[in-house]
């Protein structure tokens, strides 16, 4: 519990690490891209949007929440739909959502018709294609995971570099509406990306294809019936501690972490820079967080480093918001250019590592519920973060403040994550273990070395019992010994009747040979003479026709 879990999901059907996963890779990568470039590549309209609605900077914010709440916010919605249709449909219907809803927000006559379309429908969309490539990602890659996490996760950085660029291009040439209708078109790759998430199928044999047919066909009733209780939302990832721990400090995370691409480009802004040339800081953002995340899911992939990747992700963490906090004096272009370059190394760290930590603590069976119900924890963060750094923003006027608040909020998560972790979950990946041995092993010698010192009275209690069992198990060995002893007693007595058989027929053939001349004595013919005179007249056979002494 809380440690990592070993992936294990149908017998019959192992991760290929590679052949179709590099397809299905690639549409992660593209997906990653949209669904988390996208709400920080909006950023970028927010300018016009003020002017065009006379709205505040909290206002335009929300738009980049609500996509991220959506995100996030619908993740058991998703993790129902995937467990009962599959992930390709669903992907494609994904795909679909996401683009209608920039095409309708292009059509907007107040900022609350871009809530809904551009926040609402695409968030859904862009959900509806999020967590289940992740899912099927987790289903292609088992030792490979880490690296094939931190190149899924590159595309939001790849994505920001040329959302962002383009967006500012799009505002200039066609204005806001004309770069909502593109990006709306744009959105139907991602139903191009569904189509690649082809099933994993479990190789059949034909006797075993019969063999399930008919077992299919009896239990089909039962299956249908217990399968969606069990398996479309499973709460059970609550009974262990270290989901919950994870959990809770994923969402303190969330408060602050997409606080600081949202706004950087309104800061310098802020201190007198050009549109492209503030644009061009989520560029660089975008272009350092490309190789940090491949790097990362390479560094976390090491056979020392891999059980402890809870550790790194909370260093990420850190590393995040003690950045954040020096950002905040950030007093020119050069300062936010460093900014965005340490940002982009820590927040490449956060993204690549994010999920990896998920599926190691839940393994592959449960993730695809465990991944609904953190991101339904974490959008009300989402939902309040970003909006809370607005409104803060509108209250102060500076950016300072803005970013110190993200910062704190980080680090608080990276400590909550990583003392929880120490102090609660270190010690529980032993018990199973401990246990496992106390069961198993039944040699006296084997068991005083598996035991271990305890400084719990429980636990000395179940090592009395143990004890007892043992001494039972000894006296009850004994007395097997000693009826075993007493059958071999009795079948030593029974033997000489046995072999009073054997002599009559020997004694039979040797008379037919007298017939004819006498019979030469020998030791066999001695043996059986010797037995039947042991066994005499009372045994039914008659004597040899010579003493065994003179022979």
């Amino acid at each position: 519990m809380g440690g990592v879990a070993l992936d294990v999901g149908d017998s019959r059907v192992k991760a290929p690490d590679g052949g179709w996963g590099w397809a299905v890779l690639a549409g992660c990568f593209v997906i990653t891209g949209f669904s988390y470039a996208f709400p920080k590549a909006v950023s970028v309209f927010f300018k016009e949007l003020i002017r065009e609605f006379g709205v505040g900077y909290s206002d335009t914010a929300w738009i980049s929440s609500i996509l991220l709440a959506m995100l996030y916010g619908t993740g058991p919605l998703c993790s129902v739909l995937v467990n009962r249709f599959g992930c390709r449909p669903v992907m494609m219907v994904g795909g679909l959502f996401a683009s209608l809803g920039m095409i309708l927000a292009s059509f907007a006559t107040s900022i609350i018709h871009i809530y809904l379309t551009a926040g609402v429908i695409t968030g859904l969309g862009l959900a509806l294609n999020f967590q289940p490539s992740l899912i099927m990602l987790n289903r292609y890659f088992s030792e490979k995971r880490p690296l094939a996490n931190g190149l899924s996760a590159a595309g939001s950085p790849v994505a920001l570099c040329c959302l962002s660029p383009l967006g500012q291009v799009l505002q200039y040439q066609y204005g806001w509406r004309g770069g909502f209708l593109i990006l709306g078109g744009i959105l139907l790759n991602c139903c191009v990306c569904g189509a690649l998430m082809k099933p994993l199928v479990a190789p059949k044999n034909l006797k075993a294809k019969s063999l399930e047919e008919d077992n299919d066909k009896e239990e089909e009733g039962k299956e249908e019936k217990k399968k969606p209780k069990a398996k479309l939302l499973d709460f059970s990832v609550f009974k262990d501690g270290g989901f919950v721990i994870y959990t809770v400090a994923a969402s303190i995370m969330v408060l602050g972490l997409f606080v600081p691409p949202v706004f950087v480009v309104s800061y310098a802004k802020e201190l007198g820079n050009e549109d492209t040339k503030s644009a061009l800081l989520l560029t660089i953002l975008g272009f350092i967080d490309i190789f940090a995340r491949p790097t990362c899911g390479i560094i976390a992939g090491l056979k020392w480093v891999r059980p402890r990747c809870v550790y790194l992700f909370s260093f990420a963490m850190l590393f995040n918001g003690v950045t954040d906090l020096i950002g905040s004096q950030a007093k020119d272009y050069a300062s936010l250019v460093v900014f965005c370059v340490f940002f982009g190394i820590s927040y490449g760290m956060v993204g690549a590592l994010q999920f990896e930590v998920l599926m190691a603590i839940v393994g592959t069976e449960k993730f695809s519920s465990a991944i609904g119900l953190v991101l339904l924890m974490e959008a009300i963060a989402v939902l309040v973060g970003p909006p809370g750094a607005g409104r803060l923003l509108d209250a102060t006027k500076k950016y300072m403040y803005v970013f110190l608040l993200a910062g704190s909020e980080v680090v608080l998560s990276a400590v909550v994550l990583a003392t929880c972790n120490f102090f609660f979950i270190k010690r529980k990946p032993q018990d199973p273990s401990h246990k496992l041995e106390c069961i198993t092993v039944t040699d006296d010698t084997k068991t005083e070395v598996c035991s271990r010192p305890s400084e719990v009275n429980d636990e000395e209690e179940k090592g009395e019992r143990e004890e007892q069992e043992k001494e039972t198990k000894r006296e009850a060995s004994k007395e097997l010994k000693e009826e075993e002893e007493k059958d071999k007693e009795k079948v030593d007595e029974v033997r000489p009747k046995s072999v009073t058989v054997d002599s009559q027929e020997v004694e039979k053939f040797l008379k037919e040979p007298q017939l004819n001349g006498g019979v030469t004595p020998s030791p066999e013919t001695c043996l059986c003479a010797r037995v039947n005179r042991v066994a005499g007249p009372e045994a039914g056979g008659p004597r040899a026709p010579f003493a065994p002494e003179e022979a």
